[in-house]
């Protein structure tokens, strides 16, 4: 079925070029690159692991540089790894060397870790002194922020005992988890989740339910896995977080994207303040969908008047790139090399994970991106959203390596922003007032998923970390009673939760993935709001710094690159004021 899917789309030849990483696994530079990282990963523990706390400023460069190559050649191996593992779950020669890459970066990461240890216990003073050098200019963020980690790290034996058991950690049971999803089959169909994920989007009410049926009975007959691997994670980021003497589950990741924890707490706050916002918009569409009751699988049915034929792959790429162009042609023009160069991959398959995802892969080679495009409108919406985050990433790489990561609220604000300028652009071709309608009706679902329902997750999260923390292994059914209260605390009496819905926290890959990711959709999506409104208001004036924002990457912390915007993050005003933006959304509905 996926096949005719793609043949009729048009997407069955759009498949990425890893050939621009490596020609094959059997391409010689693959054990060559090994190879010479191992040894330079060796040279620089022999020259610098007694040294550091005496480098001067040229020397702490020239090793910082080194390292940065060094992570770089390894990020070039890595990606190779992980694209093929992502559209082949099932092929065993495709794990295997992603998890060797494993194995391989736990061994270098033990003869680099001296660096960051040795580094962070240098005495204050002297470490400002050498950070404010010339010289060191272009990795002065890199440090500064590094320093931050320095009360979490532990002694360098500790560390590389951590890197010793870390191939058999994390990342080998999100794999598991991928190879569950990505070979589980749904129904009597034997679809994949994407196929069945997709008929919620129907129009047939009954379609809708035995979809929602095959889902949970997938779900159901692998939920003794799925719930272990929840169980066992939860476990190892309680230990690790222990360990490092985090206050709370949430604080890595708040670190991770230099946030004060008051930050968060002001959005969590704001958002779960205004759930009348949904609430309010579910009771309108059982109405519009002349419902008695709109149940779970209802939620995404599509709303009366809005078109509903599949959208070939050539006509969604239009739509993207021509409201791209609408903003900046050179945004439109650097989204065209994912269609034309071969960095995208977009048929449906037997083996491919579900979701999409745009991965950064090295500067000096390009970002790929994955969708699984079903031809419908949000997933023209999908695929401009990780445009968003493709053209952050090319921008970006400028800054090298190490300055082009970018903190993940500050990359989801990338990527809502591509999803409002598409939504905008096909806004203004609309006359018909029930057509609009329906269209700001779809908008504004996708700004609940982005918003409300994302810190609904992050609520959900943090309950199941607390109670592991609590209590220790959590049943499968207390996991979803969790999840159906804080969707409950969502909804309201608005849509009506089944006993099936109470297990789909289960195929949700950011969970495990990367824990507390979820509330950085919210902040991006409610700060796109205040940006876009901005740019209305300067026009074209708007669009430069729009794009030195994007140039910048993570040189800095996100609140020193938002200041020429105006924005204090630290306001629940200005998160107030988006969410008002919703509401007005919601007003021209009702």
């Amino acid at each position: 079925m996926s096949a005719a899917i793609n043949e009729e789309l048009g997407t069955s030849g759009v498949i990425w070029n890893t050939g621009d990483l490596y020609s094959g696994y059997d391409d010689p530079q693959i054990e060559k690159d090994i190879s010479s990282c191992q040894k330079e990963a060796a040279a620089i523990n022999r020259e610098y692991a007694d040294k550091v706390k005496d480098l001067g400023a040229k020397d702490l460069q020239n090793l910082v540089a080194r390292l940065e190559s060094l992570e770089t050649l390894m990020g070039r191996l890595f990606t190779f790894a992980f694209l093929n593992f992502a559209t082949q779950t099932h092929d065993h020669e495709v794990s295997a060397f992603l998890q060797r890459m494993r194995e391989i970066g736990s061994s270098i990461g033990k003869e680099t870790v001296f660096f960051e240890l040795k580094c962070n216990v240098i005495q204050e003073e002297k470490a400002e002194k050498l950070l404010q050098d010339t010289r060191l200019a272009h990795y002065r963020h890199y440090l500064e922020n590094m320093r931050k980690y320095a009360p979490h790290q532990l002694s360098q034996v500790e560390e590389k005992l951590l890197l010793e058991l870390s191939p058999v950690g994390r990342g080998s049971w999100t794999t598991l988890f991928e190879k569950i999803m990505g070979q589980m089959k749904f129904g009597e169909k034997n679809r994949t989740e994407e196929e069945v994920l997709s008929d919620l989007y129907n129009p047939d009410r009954q379609i809708r339910q035995q979809a929602a049926l095959d889902l949970t009975g997938g779900l159901q007959s692998q939920l003794h896995i799925l719930a272990y691997v929840f169980n066992t994670l939860l476990a190892e980021k309680m230990i690790k977080d222990r360990l490092r003497k985090y206050s709370g589950w949430i604080s890595t990741m708040n670190l991770g994207n230099e946030l004060e924890d008051a930050t968060v707490e002001v959005l969590i706050d704001s958002v779960t303040a205004r759930y009348d916002i949904p609430q309010r918009y579910y009771r309108i569409k059982r109405e519009m969908l002349g419902l008695d009751e709109l149940l779970d699988y209802d939620r995404y049915a599509p709303v009366p008047h809005l078109p509903d034929k599949k959208i070939p792959w050539t006509e969604g790429k239009a739509m993207v790139l021509e409201a791209f162009a609408k903003f900046s042609p050179r945004m439109a023009e650097i989204a065209g090399y994912f269609f034309n160069e071969k960095w995208i991959h977009a048929p449906v398959m037997e083996g491919k994970r579900g979701g999409a995802f745009a991965h950064p892969c090295v500067p000096e080679v390009h970002p790929y991106i994955l969708v699984n495009y079903t031809g419908n409108l949000r997933d023209v919406s999908t695929v401009a959203h990780e445009l968003g985050h493709g053209v952050h990433q090319y921008l970006a790489a400028e800054q090298g390596y190490y300055n082009s990561n970018t903190t993940l609220v500050l990359s989801e604000t990338a990527s809502v922003f591509a999803e409002l300028l598409v939504f905008n652009s096909q806004l203004e071709l609309l006359d018909d007032k029930e057509e609009r309608k329906a269209f700001i009706c779809q908008k504004l679902e996708s700004i609940f998923a982005t918003v409300f329902r994302q810190i609904s997750m992050n609520r959900f999260e943090d309950r199941v970390h607390s109670a592991r923390r609590d209590g220790g292994e959590i049943k499968s059914d207390e996991i979803s009673s969790m999840w159906l209260k804080t969707q409950h605390e969502m909804f309201g009496d608005s849509v009506t939760l089944s006993e099936n819905y109470s297990i789909w926290w289960s195929y949700i890959p950011h969970f495990l993935h990367t824990p507390g990711y979820v509330y950085s959709y919210a902040f991006g999506e409610l700060l796109v709001l205040a940006l876009y409104a901005l740019y209305k208001k300067e026009g074209k004036t708007f669009v430069p710094k729009y794009l030195e924002l994007l140039s910048a990457g993570g040189c800095q912390t996100p609140y020193n690159l938002l200041k020429p915007f105006g924005v204090d993050l630290n306001d629940p005003v200005f998160w107030r004021d988006g969410l008002t933006i919703i509401d007005e959304m919601l007003k021209m509905v009702e």
